[in-house]
């Protein structure tokens, strides 16, 4: 078999000699704090930017997504803890001391992050510039090179610009979320009047302008507006000017009665226009007067204000990833076409009906389910399409294909999650689309968001009708399967699709199934299902036998799955977890956690399917062990509070890809791995020399479902 296969001689585990109880722990002691350990994780993305394992200007992109990241976990979790001490009047002292604590702790770790950020730009614009690749300053720039940015301006810059003079009939404007703006001190040249401007930097024009006749040469477009800024105020002359950024509170509360629920977020998703300020970056060039004028008016309290030196704001730096230097960017990958669906000349439903098989993503097309969808909506012997949509692209094929359905008499149903956060809007007008085609759309739970990613089709095949389902890790949506690590599982297999009947049922009709053949479900029995396959590997583990667990999770939060897990690795239980973010186990705890391994792989793409492995008696990669793939992370929200799928993998080529090929090279990853200790850090696995990457593996080498390598 292929380089995944080799696997280390298991051995035997033994109990913890002796066992602590968590009574004896402060919750410090065994849990890590979820705010803390996504900073850990966003701190892990940002360093991937110095890995020159990356091509140059892919490692901006890591520099772009931290900051992105940092932006939404201030926009969600600092605002959610700012509001509850507003606004909750039943914390007692101690909880507003301890979240005030944790607050201050943010703080302090993000501040740093923040200095990281702007020290990574000027390494990396260093290497640039090396590479003939520059990002100036305006004063940079030839007298040539000057005018010719003067002309470009003047034609594509000046007219979308908007200066607005600040005086009692002109208020301070409303600076939107994440928006970039120029505060300037201006003296008229006559008069001598001194005035104060806002000037909001479009989000719509490119952040880093191209000099003119150079290929790879840029200049940030907000000095280019400070620059050329007399144009747009003739006879005045810049006293003091700052960059600031503002960042506001976005998360949207749901009320308890609410009569239409899309009606009530298009309502909310204007509130969420003027949330409050949640933080306020600002240039350390801006005079103090100035910054004082900025702070006044946009209500920032001061411990929301960070200066930097640097760019305000580093999200927009991925912009700089052009087509024009190929040899700075990753070399073209185009994802293979699954062959099953080629050996059976393109018909998916001859495919999967023939035999299950999974779908890896992005090393594996996202085409072949739009195919499937595609070959559905208008085959005549499909009666019914059901769907979950939780997040998709805003031109979505899979909506279109949705509405071809209905247009062609099908009964189509589609569960539309509008509270997917950041993209409520985009669901919302999608749902209106579907609603005008006659697909019968529906919200599902008012306080239950639906995050299953599930699809059922019903075909008439001769005298008896048959269902064909998808099961999904990740959400459908064409543009993030080339980037995100997904699992697509294809199935006709009958309990899993009556299971999947009895799912949208639920959805629908709010009616609890009676029963489920296969399927795991949350709320309903997903969590029951998961202690009672760790329940028995402890009993495996008490009995002697072989016991172990591999977990691959996006993150890993809810504190009575962890704390299982600390009585599994007490009993023998060997755990391997995969957990990309947020991890409060604290592994490697003598009499605690001592057979608990922890490691997180951040590289080229997103790591994002949910796979548990149980080794059901036997050491894990083995036959007996129990597979399962899930769109569920181990958070109370999705065992709790969201409707999550977890789907049994039994068709014997499905499960050894998955275990055996997939999870396997996870497990040997070291040249994206991060191990994490006991105190919460984590460590680059990476040693001297070529390591095993995951990543590349699966680009290269064809999966069991896949043909050729990942250049044909």
């Amino acid at each position: 078999m292929t380089e995944a296969k080799e696997t280390k001689e298991v051995k035997h585990i033994k109990p913890a000699k002796r066992i602590i109880d968590k009574e004896e722990l402060a919750p410090g002691d065994y849990s890590i704090n979820r705010e803390l350990s996504w900073l850990a994780f966003n701190t892990r993305v940002l360093e991937e930017a110095h890995n020159r394992d990356h091509p140059l200007l892919e490692r901006l992109r890591f520099l772009s997504i931290s900051d992105s990241n940092l932006d939404e976990f201030y926009m969600v979790r600092v605002a959610a803890y700012k509001s509850d001490l507003v606004t909750d009047i039943t914390k007692t002292p101690s909880h507003e001391q301890g979240d005030s604590e944790l607050l201050r702790q943010i703080a302090l770790v993000a501040g740093r992050l923040i200095d990281e950020q702007a020290r990574t730009w000027r390494l990396l614009r260093q290497e640039l510039k090396e590479a003939g690749f520059e990002v100036l300053d305006v004063e940079d720039l030839s007298e040539t090179e000057i005018r010719g940015l003067e002309e470009d301006f003047r034609k594509n810059i000046f007219p979308v610009l908007s200066p607005l003079a600040i005086d009692p009939a002109h208020p301070f404007p409303w600076i939107p979320n994440q928006g970039l703006a120029i505060a300037f001190t201006l003296k008229n040249e006559h008069s001598g009047k001194m005035t104060r401007e806002i000037l909001s930097v479009p989000s719509m024009i490119q952040r880093f302008i191209r000099i003119p006749a150079s290929l790879s040469r840029f200049v940030p477009l907000e000095q280019v507006i400070i620059k050329f800024h007399q144009m747009l105020v003739p006879g005045c002359n810049v006293i003091e000017q700052g960059i600031f950024r503002v960042l506001r509170d976005s998360e949207l509360a749901q009320e308890d009665e609410v009569s239409d629920l899309a009606e009530y977020y298009q309502v909310a998703l204007k509130r969420r226009r003027r949330g409050h300020t949640i933080r306020l970056t600002v240039n350390r060039r801006m005079p103090e007067p100035l910054k004082r004028f900025v702070v006044e008016h946009v209500n920032a309290s001061p411990g929301d204000i960070y200066t930097v030196d640097e760019l305000v704001g580093f999200e927009d730096t991925a912009q700089l990833i052009i087509n024009d230097r190929p040899e700075l960017c990753y070399p073209a990958y185009k994802p293979r076409f699954p062959r099953r669906i080629i050996n059976f000349g393109g018909d998916c439903f001859a495919a999967i009906k023939c035999k299950d098989f999974v779908v890896h993503h992005p090393f594996e097309s996202f085409d072949v389910f739009i195919q499937l969808l595609h070959q559905a909506a208008h085959d005549p012997c499909v009666i019914a399409i059901k769907q979950t949509l939780y997040r998709t692209s805003k031109d979505s094929p899979i909506v279109r294909e949705l509405i071809a359905a209905a247009e062609m008499g099908k009964t189509v149903v589609a569960l539309i999650e509008i509270r997917a956060r950041f993209d409520e809007e985009v669901n919302i007008n999608f749902a209106r689309d579907l609603e005008r085609a006659g697909v019968q759309v529906v919200y599902g739970f008012l306080n239950l968001k639906t995050h299953a990613k599930l699809t059922l089709i019903v075909r008439r095949e001769g005298h008896e009708t048959r269902s064909y389902a998808h099961f999904g890790t990740g959400n459908y949506h064409p543009l993030n399967a080339k980037f995100y690590t997904d699992l697509s599982l294809f199935t006709s297999d009958p309990d899993l699709c009556e299971d999947a009947a009895l799912v949208f049922n639920y959805i629908t009709g709010g009616a609890l199934p009676p029963r489920l053949n296969k399927l795991a479900v949350s709320p309903i029995n997903l969590r029951s299902t998961l202690v009672d396959l760790i329940e028995q590997e402890i009993s495996f583990a008490k009995q002697g036998r072989a016991a172990s667990l591999w977990i691959k999770v996006n993150a890993l939060v809810d504190e009575d799955m962890s704390m299982l897990l600390y009585r599994a690795s007490q009993a023998g239980v060997q755990i391997d977890l995969i957990v990309r973010g947020m991890c409060c186990v604290r592994p490697g705890v003598i009499g605690l956690s001592e057979n608990i391994r922890v490691k997180s792989i951040v590289g080229r793409f997103l790591e994002h399917s949910r796979i548990f492995c149980f080794g059901a008696g036997s050491p894990l990669p083995s036959r007996q062990a129990k597979v399962f793939i899930s769109s569920a992370d181990w958070m109370t929200r999705n065992l709790d509070h969201r409707v999550e799928l977890m789907a049994p993998v039994e068709n014997p080529t499905v499960h050894t890809q998955i275990l055996d090929e997939i999870m396997v090279s996870y497990m040997k990853d070291k040249a994206q791995a991060w191990e994490m200790h006991a105190d919460g850090s984590y460590q680059r696995l990476k040693k001297n020399g070529k390591s095993f990457s995951a990543h590349h593996y699966f680009m290269v080498n064809p999966s069991l479902s896949g043909v050729g390598t990942g250049e044909n």
